[in-house]
């Protein structure tokens, strides 16, 4: 079974005929607007579908399907999936609101990093969520790799500073920060992350950085917004998306990689630990159609 099997199916192409008319065309239309692939951009992918048949004489449904993922495929190569982990240590910061699986996909990060041969520290820099710091140890202790944390309601910007000392004195490969999940004030989010910044770039000065958004695709358009308001308050590099195998809205994935121009690292399809992998546009394309 493929990775993206687990995917809800919304079998884009499954109830059009054989005839490429204008009817199809508004079908596919509707059909992607329900995948949760946003107005603008089902425009621009279904135009480009018009070119493509056109410039290359396509004739059946199976050869437009065909250009339809190649297509959705090229919307969204924004970036690689890999990770920039150039250097020792690297940093990656895992940023988004309470409930769409941060704690977790850090966890399931770090063990398959672990796996690799790399070693891995956990810090544990959301000290406003009661027994955040906790579940990050429990994964820590699930994917053996060390932790740093301190008490609830510690200053996170302290917690990354003891991480990063202990990434220094440990020899450590990379560290995965885990952040509160805030968004009410992107002001104080901003400033939050300012100061967690600063300390990173004052601690470890060149080291190679990577900020990831973690988004629930069940949360459809809401995902999107999240994602602007996210980019506008801390500049991401990245999006992790989890749940995908919990809707049928994955055309989510594809918004947000045109819209932001920011490339999906990761997907989640599921619970365990390895249902969670470095993302593949083409996969991804061949299964949502």
């Amino acid at each position: 079974m493929g990775f993206f099997d687990k995917l809800k199916k919304i079998n884009i192409f499954a109830s059009f005929g054989s005839e490429l008319t204008d009817d199809f065309y508004d079908e596919l239309e509707e059909s992607l607007i329900l995948a949760d692939t946003g107005m603008d951009v089902t425009l621009e992918l279904v135009e480009a579908l018009r070119r493509r048949v056109r410039e290359e004489r396509i004739k059946t449904m199976e050869e437009a399907r065909s250009a339809m993922v190649q297509i959705i495929a090229e919307a969204m190569n924004t970036g690689g999936a890999a990770l920039d982990l150039s250097t020792t240590p690297s940093v990656v910061l895992f940023i988004g609101v309470n409930g769409v699986g941060k704690t977790t996909t850090i966890g399931k990060i770090g063990h398959q990093l672990r796996k690799e041969g790399k070693k891995v520290l956990f810090c544990a820099a959301d000290t406003f969520r009661a027994a955040a710091a906790e579940q990050l140890t429990i994964w820590s202790d699930r994917a053996g790799v060390d932790i740093i944390k301190q008490h609830e309601g510690a200053d996170p910007a302290a917690v990354v500073f003891d991480a990063m000392s202990a990434a220094k004195a440990r020899k450590s490969d990379v560290v995965l920060v885990d952040t509160a999940g805030r968004l009410h004030n992107k002001q104080n989010l901003m400033n939050e992350l300012n100061k967690i910044s600063r300390v990173i770039d004052r601690e470890l000065p060149g080291c190679a950085r990577e900020t990831l958004l973690v988004l629930d695709a069940t949360t459809g358009q809401n995902g999107l917004i999240q994602a602007k308001q996210f980019q506008e308050a801390a500049g991401i590099t990245g999006i992790v998306l989890t749940k995908l195998d919990g809707t049928a809205k994955g055309g989510i994935a594809i918004a947000i990689a045109k819209e932001l121009g920011v490339p999906v690292k990761y997907a989640g399809v599921g619970e365990s630990v390895d249902d969670l992998k470095p993302f593949n546009a083409a996969d991804f394309a061949q299964a949502l159609i």
